[in-house]
């Protein structure tokens, strides 16, 4: 194909921006509660999460993957014309990629999914056919904005109305926090394990059936409850020590769980969203080195899974405090009891997902079990200008995908 060269080059080029993008929107999301809480600091929050985020693209970033992101379009209707496809891919990676740095820019956390579907639906439109357009799966993409924060917001809410009864509004939250605080180690230890079996490991052959992850699941989560159990009962606090002060040991042990949530949510995250920015850009080296024919899957070489994990830790740490900065602080005020809930709020909604086929977005997830959180304290505890302003965010993403697609798809016919 004529170009050759010039095409890799802006394969990887506009596919690092994609994931840089990724990197200071998405990633920033999973851990702002964690900064927001006080639970880690920005600094501590962008190592974190660049070591699992890299691990989960690296380890566990797949082998194969559709290069029509979620199947948005029928690509066989180009057979005959495979240059048009790369133009597609390398518009939607410029379109999806500066919507991002856009969103990112004004603090708001929107969906990199919704992102670079937007935008593929953009280049289907005008240059596929309104009928080559899987509109079932756009319709399931627009429910799920309504669907899964409201999950989220529901467990969230659940869950820190618990944390509120059974520990922090006990009249001693030290000695209620043995008792139940093991409940909880569990329900992490589960939600972790069933994170990593459904989404993070997916990839690297461990395709278990979901009945059968919920059952390893269940015995880590029993033996990480058993040993968080012989591990607190040597905190005791004597009569001497205040009740600020039992309060505030309780608020660290929740910090240290919300960590290891964190964590195990960012190594998911790695694992699959990844393939937003290297999923088009191994399309565009498939379609280059294959000619005029067009793979529905293509394979992910090493080199690409390193670009795309490089421009993750990139974006996050260049431009990550700024999505960190709503979540954490914005929205509402954060505690490590008020993130941890959050958080496993958060979690437990990507296991239900998987375990259901719904389809879902982090950051919209993330966000939802976040409003959870402060409507368990009252709706005065929202700043919901801050709410209206990331909702609409969410509205306008798709189409803004699409229309910036359109546009970069003819500047790159006319410069090419």
């Amino acid at each position: 194909m004529e170009h050759y060269t010039l095409f890799i080059i802006l394969a990887c080029a506009f596919g690092f921006f994609m994931a840089w993008g990724i990197g200071a929107n998405d990633v920033a999301n999973a851990m702002g509660t964690s900064v927001g809480s006080r639970a880690l600091t920005i600094k501590q929050a962008i190592i974190v999460a660049a070591i699992f985020e890299a691990a989960g693209a690296l380890l566990a970033g797949g082998e194969v993957t559709d290069t029509i992101r979620g199947k948005i379009i029928d690509s066989s209707v180009l057979e005959g014309s495979p240059e048009i496809l790369v133009y597609g891919m390398l518009a939607a990676l410029l379109a999806a990629g500066s919507w991002l740095l856009i969103a990112t820019a004004m603090g708001l956390p929107v969906s990199t999914t919704h992102s670079i579907v937007g935008a593929i639906i953009g280049f289907g439109l005008v240059h596929v056919g309104i009928h080559a357009i899987y509109w079932s799966k756009v319709v399931s993409i627009v429910l799920s904005w309504v669907l899964t924060p409201c999950i989220a917001g529901i467990v969230a809410f659940i869950i820190f109305r618990s944390v509120q009864k059974f520990i922090l509004t006990a009249a001693d939250p030290l000695l209620n926090a043995k008792r139940y605080v093991p409940i909880y180690i569990f329900l992490v230890a589960f939600v972790i394990s069933m994170v990593t079996l459904t989404k993070g490991l997916q990839h690297l052959g461990f395709n278990l059936h979901f009945t059968a992850s919920i059952t390893y699941a269940i015995l880590f989560g029993l033996l990480c409850s058993a040993l968080g159990m012989f591990t607190f009962r040597k905190i005791n606090a004597d009569s001497s020590t205040s009740s600020q002060q039992r309060f505030l040991l309780v608020e660290r042990v929740f910090g240290i769980l919300m960590i290891f949530t964190a964590c195990s949510m960012a190594f998911a995250h790695g694992s699959n969203d990844v393939a937003n920015a290297i999923g088009p850009v191994a399309a565009i080296i498939n379609i280059l080195q294959d000619g005029a024919h067009i793979a529905q899957k293509s394979a992910i070489t090493t080199w690409v899974l390193v670009l795309g994990a490089v421009g993750i830790v990139a974006g996050l740490s260049m431009f990550g405090y700024r999505v960190i900065a709503t979540i954490g602080h914005q929205i509402t005020e954060l505690t490590p009891s008020r993130g941890f809930a959050a958080e496993l709020a958060t979690a437990s909604t990507v296991v239900i997902a998987s375990g259901t086929g719904l389809p879902i977005s982090t950051t919209q997830t993330l966000v939802g079990a976040v409003l959870g959180v402060g409507l368990a304290r009252g709706l005065a505890a929202l700043k919901l200008n801050v709410v209206r302003n990331i909702f609409m965010s969410w509205v306008v993403t798709l189409p803004v995908g699409a229309l910036l697609a359109i546009v970069f798809f003819y500047v790159l016919q006319l410069l090419i």
